[in-house]
Parts: structure tokens; sequence; C-alpha cells
């Protein structure tokens, strides 16, 4: 199948399904629609973008042309939707994270795999050009081996997303709180990096943000085989700012997102040495994701993040919710 001109449908389109509407639009390799259930929301995008909007997803599905869909929707629909497009052949960009549960996703798996379906999770920071860079230092042993992984972040989730009161956010069950929604990057990220967590300890609470009653602030302490991470993430301080920093036997690597460069230190004592500083917007990992899962279709390339790593990150999202009520340490299985 050629990665040019293929038919991708977006299933539900709130602010992140309108940006991959957008992102898929922008790579000039593929023709857009989508589906949305809110009739205003519906006309407001399809004016927009220049796009046919669906009313349903049997609506759209009532047209056999797809080549592929993005699932943008609450995550606890992921499964479900999946598992019906799967079983008419198309290939899926899935949202993060890829469930809430555990339930279906075997089953799920064992389809994909049928069928022949090509499938990617929507973890974004993998298509970020800093971070693809600091991990392909790490993989050449530039630095050793790694030792220790450290992230902290924090943003003032109400300018970014004002209307989290009234969306999936502030419910759990439909992949809400700052576990599924935010600190899923990181970890997804960070296994990424360093290899799968295979037990971790974690506490959390809601803090500061109005409206909900979900966690918005989170540390959590992993092991990734012999790796130490530690996972330090709140939604409520005023400047937007993320690190990642692997701690290796040689030296060390770091991520800036503020100020969007990657850092090295290789000599005991001395300052960070600026690697490479980039410039881009936010929509532009977006359309790298896009055009990394045209090319995944068709034949050309792998997937950002594999519906196996995807799977890995969903179980360490559960054992992190659990170890929050557990308060221990639980391993993933």
């Amino acid at each position: 199948m050629s990665s040019n001109n293929l038919r991708i449908l977006v299933i539900g389109v709130g602010s992140i399904g309108e940006r991959h509407l957008r992102c898929f639009q922008a790579t000039g390799r593929c023709d857009v629609a989508f589906c949305e259930t809110m009739d205003k929301r519906r006309t407001q995008v399809a004016g927009l973008y220049g796009v046919v909007g669906h009313a349903s997803l049997e609506e759209a599905l009532d047209l056999p042309r797809w080549d592929a869909a993005v699932i943008a929707t609450p995550a606890n629909t992921h499964i479900p939707i999946a598992m019906s497009l799967a079983g008419r052949g198309l290939h899926l960009l899935i949202e993060k994270p890829l469930s809430v549960g555990i339930e279906g996703v075997e089953q799920f798996n064992a389809l994909v795999t049928a069928k022949g379906i090509q499938v990617a999770i929507g973890y974004t920071l993998r298509s970020m050009p800093p971070l693809r860079d600091l991990r392909a230092a790490i993989l050449s042993e530039r630095f050793g081996k790694p030792l220790q992984l450290t992230v902290v972040s924090g943003q003032h989730f109400p300018l970014y997303r004002p209307a989290y009161q009234a969306i999936y956010y502030a419910d759990r069950a439909r992949g809400g709180g700052a576990i599924q929604d935010c600190v899923t990057h990181h970890l997804n990220a960070a296994e990424w990096l360093v290899g799968p967590v295979d037990r971790l300890v974690a506490d959390a609470a809601h803090l500061a943000l109005a409206g909900v009653d979900v966690e918005d602030t989170v540390n959590i302490l992993t092991r990734h085989g012999d790796v130490l991470g530690s996972f330090s993430v709140n939604q409520h301080q005023p400047p937007n700012e993320t690190t990642f920093t692997v701690i290796c036997q040689r030296g060390a690597a770091r991520w800036e997102t503020a100020a969007n460069r990657w850092l090295s230190c290789s000599e005991p004592g001395a300052n960070w040495t600026v690697e490479k500083t980039y410039q881009a917007e936010r929509d532009d990992y977006y359309i790298n994701q896009a055009h990394s899962f045209l090319n995944q279709i068709g034949g050309e390339g792998e997937p950002v993040c594999s519906l196996a790593e995807g799977i890995q990150t969903l179980k360490v999202n559960l054992a992190t919710l659990k170890s929050v009520d557990s308060r221990g340490w639980e391993t993933i299985a």
C-alpha cells in the first residue's frame, strides 16, 4: 500500500482530535475526514478545515472508503472502537493511553495480528527531535550504561486546557487525572530511553486544580531492571517545563523542553554543554507522528510507539494507580 493519498478517518475532534486532523492534513499525503457526535463542534471543525464531518461512526463506516483511522475519543472507549475498526481491516493510530484497564487488550492484540493491521499509540514525546537525538546518544553507549533517570515536570494545566473540568479529565474511569493523562507520557518516554518498568511505588494527590477531585500531583519511583527512575510531576505550577536527565557510567544527558534543547556533561565538576537547540511549534511533533504513521502503513518504517509498547505503558499506568491506593510497591507482570 502506498503511504500517499491514504484515506484517514479521525474519530472525535476535541482538542487532540482536531490537532490530529489538522496535522494529517498538513502532511499533504492523505485525504482526511472525521466523525463527531456534537452538532456544533462538527459544523465548526468541518468549516474550519474544509473536510467532511460525519455525525456518527456508524454513518462514516457506511462508506467503504477508509484505509486507516485515528481514535481520539476518551480512553475507556479506545478498545471497543479499535476492535470494530480492526475487524474491518483499518490501520489504527490510537491516542494514549491505550485504555483504562486491561480488559479486551489481549483479544485486540490477537485480532491485530490475525488481520495484519498496523497499529501505533499516540505517545507524541517520541516524535520530538531533542528526545530522539538524546536517545540515539544513549543507545550509542557514548555515555556508558544508564544508571539513573529523573523526570521533573510541571505546567499550569488550566491555562492550556481550560475545559478540563468538563471533559474526560475529571473522571478517572474515562482516562482522567494526572497519571493517565499526563505522567503516562513521561513513563512511556522513560521506557523508550532506558527500558521497561518492572516495579514501582507511587504517591499522588489532588492539591490545586479547581472543580475536579482527580490527582494533579504525582511522585513515582521506578525500577527499569538495574536502572533507578524517579518522576515528580504537577499540573498547577506557573512555568511550563519538563526535564529528562539520564545519568550514565561515563556522563549524563538532559532534555529541557522549555529551552527545546538537549545537553550533555562528561567531566566531573563541569557544566552542561548544549548539544543542540531546536526550533519547532507544537504541531510539528504531531505532523512528525502523522508522517511516521503513514510510512508505517506503507511498510516504510516502524511505529513511533508500537502496540506492544503501548500495552506495557498501560500496565505501568495501572500499577501506578494501584500503588497510590495500596501505598506499596507494585510489580508489572
